[in-house]
């Protein structure tokens, strides 16, 4: 964290990116972060497992977008690189593979551009997702985008508080037909009173969340031809062969996953 402006970080407020590393294990968080987090398990104990089943949801897409021709991605919200990250994937899967990260958070930004010093085939930009221009503007330099592009929005959009059907479809206008756009997204549907405890407390973090329905998500794919099998709880989309789900039943991830390609 040495290259982030202390007066930039605010460690008496939770950080979505923050909070999302706890989960996954990792050490790039503050108590604040953290307090937050024990708070959320409690409310859904499955928690820290439903993140590990997003980021398995995650490994698949990318798999999936590279079988199916694409060689570059732009991972907006893509908060602070952990094990199995967008860049590990692709690279695994095709050496000639390209990744450009987004995020808004300094302390994700820093971790990001440490890990990847060594990575020329990836990179990090600091920018707010909902300006799509600056990121667009950002992304040029780095991605063909007369090429097909793997846009990346994992548990990204139920930290948009307004509709983001505009916000879509400004990155899907930019990107040529045969890209793909992922999407992970928390929701309240089958949680009872979970979800509602889920909003309430993430109201008082630097990212409140807006759960959504499966007819919703649905919606957010306009523009884009949904693959099968549709919009499902993220252990059902495409799950590997012989794989168990982290959490089971799959409803009580509280997230759903769908993947679209650019007509």
């Amino acid at each position: 964290m040495s290259s982030v402006e202390q007066h930039e970080v605010e460690p008496e407020r939770p950080s979505a990116a923050r909070v999302y590393d706890y989960y996954l294990g990792g050490s790039h968080n503050f108590a604040v972060d953290r307090a937050m987090a024990e708070q959320a398990i409690r409310i859904l104990p499955e928690l820290p497992a439903n993140m590990r089943a997003n980021r398995a949801f995650l490994r698949r897409a990318v798999r999936f977008m590279i079988a199916n021709g694409v060689r570059q991605f732009l991972d907006l919200g893509s908060g602070i690189p952990t094990v199995g990250n967008v860049h590990e994937v692709a690279l695994s899967e095709s050496a000639d593979a390209r990744v450009v990260y987004v995020d808004n958070d300094p302390v994700a930004v820093a971790h990001s551009q440490s890990i990847l010093e060594q990575v020329p085939e990836a990179t990090i930009v600091r920018a707010d997702v909902t300006d799509p221009d600056a990121v667009l503007a950002a992304a040029h330099p780095k991605l063909d985008f007369d090429q097909p592009i793997g846009v990346l929005m994992v548990a990204l959009l139920h930290f948009v508080p307004d509709d983001p059907r505009g916000l879509i479809a400004r990155y899907r206008d930019a990107v040529v037909p045969g890209s793909y756009l992922a999407i992970s997204h928390g929701t309240a549907d089958q949680q009872g009173d979970r979800g509602s405890k889920m909003e309430a407390l993430y109201s008082r973090s630097a990212n409140p969340l807006v759960s959504r329905d499966r007819a919703t998500i649905e919606g957010f794919f306009a523009g884009f031809e949904l693959l099968e099998p549709g919009v499902v709880f993220v252990p059902r989309w495409r799950p590997d062969p012989g794989s168990r789900p982290a959490t089971a039943p799959p409803e009580r991830t509280a997230t759903y996953a769908g993947v679209g390609r650019v007509r």
